[in-house]
């Protein structure tokens, strides 16, 4: 009997676990199977970072894989093209205007021409491009003959081979990078738009018209200069010697047609939810950054944010350059000032919103956000000014709370970090993160609300995603709005206007 109640084996033998065999030699081995508990990969289902054996890798998967390689080949040895500028039709116009542009600015006094509208223009110009043309020696037929009214006006009185540009709905951004080549963005894609000025000093002198029409200057001493166009469009100007090609204008148009929620839950930019959720949030008061990067469509939300507050409240919107088109009857535009040649006189975003606390806001918006302002925007936001908005450059949610940090740290408020991050937590509701993909296409790809603080971390939760599943043979990337089904912190806010319910079956 052992120690553990049992009977010993025979001679003392322990209880063996099965019958030993010698060892075989190199016997071919049985392959092992997984069974139903360990069924085979599906590759095509394996994330990306996953090593893959090529023996064991489907067709499909080695086929996209020598596709990608492909690709990075083709732009490692690709070579591209210079533009040669206005071709047919264009080109023969432009040659035209270059003989009959100095003739006719010596029968023509520029004062009384710039008192003129266009169309008044075009009438006095009518009979004495007739005769420059006979002179020169020149028969236009009818169309050529309006092409050529056309160009000369826009070249007295517009923006001269801007115009063009600015007219087509199309066109969302133009950049100029010198007399020689421009860029055009249409439907998210850059293309090179066949227009050439005529040398450095031409595109200057548009440059200045541009920037002198809202009271700026840009020269070699101030080379850096914001403008707007009259229908809103914003233009930023730089000239050398900073510039190194020549004069650079870049615009960016917005659409004359007010755009909504609507329009771009069915432009595909959110979900339906999504969009319901914003409404509540713009009709709610409730105080939102809006968070993305350059061209990813954080004006355009924002002044479709707008279209949701109540008519009767006062809004007043601060930016550099005065872009936002507010859909709202009461509504107050303020833009900064920059300093004079002596270096004073400059009005801030911060001094512009220091005064707007005086003129009885109900909400203030900021275009944008860069510096120690942000301080400001977070006071008016928790010291009754409900409903408050601004944009930000941030790639996430948890960076634009990381950036708002820091740029108050830039400034020369002397507050604990904690402090600041309390502060932020008060005053911001939700952020909404907006990208532009590289389809071209521009999606709202977060929201996340702000709930409080743990310690010394802003605490938030997300209420809806965007997620990545594939591309398409075009490349159009497609994926899925996915709600993550939390019950929204901010349902209090939205129970004190009534909509509470859809809120929380938006969010669900």
């Amino acid at each position: 009997m052992s120690a553990f109640g049992r009977k010993n084996g025979p001679a003392g033998i322990k209880p063996g676990f099965g019958i030993a065999r010698p060892m075989q030699g190199a016997a071919p081995r049985e392959e092992m199977k997984g069974g139903d508990q360990f069924p085979p990969l599906d590759m095509n289902t394996l994330p990306a970072d996953t090593p893959v054996d090529p023996l064991s890798a489907p067709t499909s998967q080695m086929q996209r894989n020598a596709d990608a390689m492909q690709r990075l080949s083709d732009r490692a040895n690709a070579e591209h093209a210079v533009d040669a500028g206005p071709q047919g039709f264009e080109a023969s116009v432009h040659k035209i205007k270059e003989q009959v542009l100095p003739r006719l600015l010596e029968r023509v006094d520029p004062e009384a021409a710039a008192t003129l509208t266009k169309d008044e223009l075009a009438e006095e110009f009518r009979p004495i491009i007739m005769e420059v043309l006979a002179e020169l020696k020149l028969t236009l037929n009818r169309r050529e003959q309006f092409a050529l009214e056309k160009v000369l006006v826009d070249e007295l009185l517009g923006l001269g081979p801007l115009e063009e540009l600015l007219a087509d709905p199309d066109v969302s951004d133009i950049m100029v990078n010198g007399p020689e080549q421009t860029y055009i963005e249409k439907k998210g894609k850059l293309q090179i738009a066949p227009i050439k000025f005529r040398d450095e000093e031409h595109l200057f002198q548009i440059a200045q018209r541009i920037v002198n029409k809202v009271g700026r200057r840009v020269d070699q001493t101030t080379p850096l200069a914001d403008a707007r166009l009259p229908d809103g469009s914003r233009v930023n100007v730089i000239v050398p010697p900073l510039s190194l090609r020549g004069t650079a204008i870049s615009i960016r148009k917005f659409s004359a047609k007010p755009i909504t929620i609507d329009m771009l839950a069915q432009w595909g930019a959110m979900s339906q939810k999504m969009a319901t959720a914003l409404k509540i949030a713009g009709a709610c008061r409730f105080n939102i950054v809006i968070s993305g990067g350059t061209g990813s469509g954080k004006t355009t939300m924002l002044n479709a944010l707008s279209k949701m507050i109540d008519p009767g409240e006062r809004v007043l919107t601060i930016e550099d350059a005065a872009e936002l088109r507010l859909q709202q009857p009461h509504w107050l535009p303020l833009e900064t000032r920059p300093p004079n040649l002596e270096g004073q006189g400059a009005i801030t975003i911060g001094d512009l919103v220091k005064n707007a606390l005086r003129m009885r806001p109900d909400r203030i918006i900021l275009g944008e956000i860069r510096g120690a302002e942000c301080f400001d925007l977070l006071a008016a936001m928790n010291t009754g000014h409900d409903g408050s908005m601004c944009t930000l450059h941030s790639n996430s949610p948890r960076e634009c709370l990381g950036r708002m940090e820091n740029m108050i740290l830039m400034g020369d408020i002397k507050i604990p970090k904690e402090a600041i991050s309390k502060q932020i937590a008060d005053s911001v509701d939700l952020i909404v993160q907006v990208k532009r993909l590289r389809d071209g296409s521009r999606r709202v790809t977060n929201l996340t609300e702000v709930i409080g603080m743990e310690g010394d971390v802003i605490v938030t939760q997300e209420l809806f995603k965007f997620e990545y599943h594939d591309e398409d043979d075009s490349g159009k990337i497609i994926g899925e709005y996915r709600s993550m089904g939390l019950r929204p912190y901010s349902l209090d806010k939205a129970r004190q206007f009534g909509f509470d319910q859809p809120f929380l079956e938006a969010c669900l």
